[in-house]
């Protein structure tokens, strides 16, 4: 439990900031229940305020929550760094972390850990920036973790009309020079995932979210 007002304050401004998607109030007040609800709402309004400065970073609400996105301004230096990004080729850690969720989605970075016996958290970070997986949910099991799954920039990259069309695991194997036989095991998911019509990170005004 918070201390006091600024320790609820700084808990409030991390959980938007690592949400993927915007956080509700009803939600901060859910995962704060031991809190006042109040005091909730205080620590908010006064991480709304800290946020209202120039910078490269603004907090605004969208979607019925609050997230932070970088002004749209600055969309275009934002831009290159993604441009900068989709152009390096990805790694075999990559590609093998992929086709673990290619084969598995939806998935959590503990279960891709297991199969590919390493830590695959700063891999997980490249392939969403580089828009080839995203966030779908999270699995109802302690810790709640992020579940992952392939994007419609996926299928497009990589030549694909929908997940039916992946290689067989065989050839995956082959090509990788990796054991997918785990990473296999329930196969792809029986229907297409539900993609949006854009998987751009981007909100509706040009803000890159973060």
């Amino acid at each position: 439990m918070p201390e006091d007002t600024s320790s609820l304050k700084a808990i409030v401004e991390a959980l938007i900031f690592a949400s993927p998607e915007p956080l509700a109030l009803k939600t901060i007040l859910k995962i704060l229940d031991e809190e006042p609800p109040e005091d909730v709402e205080q620590a908010l309004a006064a991480v709304r305020r800290d946020w209202e400065r120039d910078g490269g970073l603004r907090l605004v609400e969208v979607a019925g929550g609050y997230q932070i996105v970088t002004r749209p301004e600055l969309s275009e230096w934002v831009g290159r760094l993604f441009h900068e990004h989709t152009k390096q080729r990805l790694s075999v850690q990559a590609l093998e972390t992929l086709a673990v969720v290619a084969y598995r989605q939806p998935v959590t970075g503990p279960e891709i850990a297991e199969i590919r016996g390493v830590n695959t958290s700063g891999v997980l970070g490249t392939l969403v920036e580089r828009r080839l997986i995203k966030v779908v949910g999270r699995k109802a099991v302690v810790g709640r973790p992020f579940l992952y799954a392939t994007t419609r920039e996926f299928l497009d990259r990589f030549g694909l009309n929908d997940l039916s069309d992946l290689p067989k695991v065989e050839d995956m194997a082959e090509a990788l020079g990796m054991d997918m036989t785990a990473a296999a095991e329930s196969g792809p998911v029986a229907e297409p995932l539900p993609f949006e019509p854009s998987d751009s990170p981007a909100d509706p005004s040009g803000e890159q979210v973060h």
